[in-house]
């Protein structure tokens, strides 16, 4: 029971992140408006492919990069739930991620990569959460469920920007700010959590030492 709901947050933390309906709108933001479903799918793809190499990479170098900088995970917790917070504000009042100036660009490819894949797709949020969740890990089931978490957010991610011009029609500009809106309080709300868990156990080890 404690597996599957550790894994129902790990997938709505996840996603509330991610904000894939937000970002497909910056992706076509630049974008060519003349772009077709076939480059799009590409986009989308190599943009997919990118933060699950990404995460990976993370989830796998996250604890050495602890280490090496001679971080405390609690300190991480407050960290991240800060960082989380002020990317919640932003979505919260409705500001877009920034753009690069390649719109005019026609090589999608390397669009798909950077700026949407790395960094607007996979942030310094995604990086931190991940982090932390990897030292939440007990065992090698809970380090398939984040992994279980984050590739299913990842499909999602591809079906939403693949669909982007489709869910653009039909949502319009305020059905993207709502949906962005309401993912930024879920975000604030799961920072809000890591930064009172992170303070609350650095508050016990100093008291203890």
């Amino acid at each position: 029971m404690e597996l599957i709901s550790n894994f129902l947050q790990q997938s709505i933390t996840f996603f509330a992140i991610m904000d894939p309906i937000g970002i497909s709108a910056i992706a076509l933001s630049l974008l060519s408006t003349n772009i077709t479903k076939t480059q799009i799918s590409q986009v989308a793809f190599k943009s997919t492919l990118t933060i699950i190499i990404a995460f990976f990479v993370v989830l796998i170098s996250g604890e050495f990069i602890l280490k090496v900088f001679g971080i405390d995970e609690n300190s991480l917790k407050v960290m991240g739930g800060i960082i989380l917070i002020l990317m919640a504000i932003s979505m919260v009042n409705g500001v877009k991620k920034e753009k690069t100036n390649n719109e005019e660009k026609e090589d999608y490819s390397e669009l798909a990569i950077i700026p949407i894949g790395i960094p607007i797709a996979f942030g310094t949020g995604l990086f931190t959460t991940i982090i932390i969740f990897k030292h939440q890990a007990n065992t090698f089931v809970d380090l398939f469920s984040i992994s279980l978490a984050f590739c299913l957010n990842a499909l999602v991610f591809y079906f939403v920007l693949k669909n982007s011009i489709y869910i653009k029609k039909y949502l319009g500009i305020t059905g993207q700010n709502i949906i962005t809106k309401l993912m930024g309080l879920i975000v604030g709300a799961i920072a809000v959590q890591f930064i009172i868990s992170g303070i609350v156990h650095l508050a016990k080890g100093y008291m203890g030492a």
